[in-house]
């Protein structure tokens, strides 16, 4: 019986939250996200073509599910570098043979650059645990219990 209101709770938890997305208008669903790894040298090789003299930067782009762009619940696209303007927010896909070779001539390893940041990949996952975990203890409650005494 007891396993029945725990699923009953996580139900409406979970009904709750899909009513409250929907009258609040929390944006949920994929989101492509651009971190900028790596500043590289200002200069013509790697300045913007969209003609001002801006600078592109070497960044990992990468697809998430998140509720209201800031809630990371899981990765749907694994990360890849591009070059990105952060001026303009353009960023340019570089086929893998040359973007080999810009990380070799600026000694960087792909190793270290190509990874998605730990709040993008693990923090939306706990924070989302606790909050399901707060509902559940705060809808079981503790039960008082009552002892008979003779007066």
């Amino acid at each position: 019986m007891r396993n029945y209101k725990k699923i009953l709770v996580i139900l409406f938890v979970a009904f709750g939250l899909n009513t409250t997305f929907a009258k609040a208008k929390i944006p949920f669903g994929n989101r492509e996200v651009i971190t900028i790894v790596a500043e590289l040298p200002d200069n013509e090789m790697y300045e913007s073509t969209e003609g001002s003299k801006e600078y592109l930067e070497l960044a990992t782009l990468h697809e998430e599910f998140n509720i209201a762009w800031i809630l990371p619940l899981w990765i749907t696209k694994e990360p890849k570098l591009v070059l990105y303007n952060e001026k303009g927010e353009v960023y340019y896909d570089v086929p893998e043979a040359e973007m080999d070779e810009l990380l070799a001539e600026n000694k960087i390893s792909k190793d270290d650059v190509l990874k998605v940041p730990f709040y993008n990949k693990y923090g939306g996952k706990i924070i989302l645990a606790l909050l399901i975990g707060l509902f559940i203890w705060g809808s079981i409650g503790k039960k008082d219990s009552v002892e008979a005494r003779e007066v």
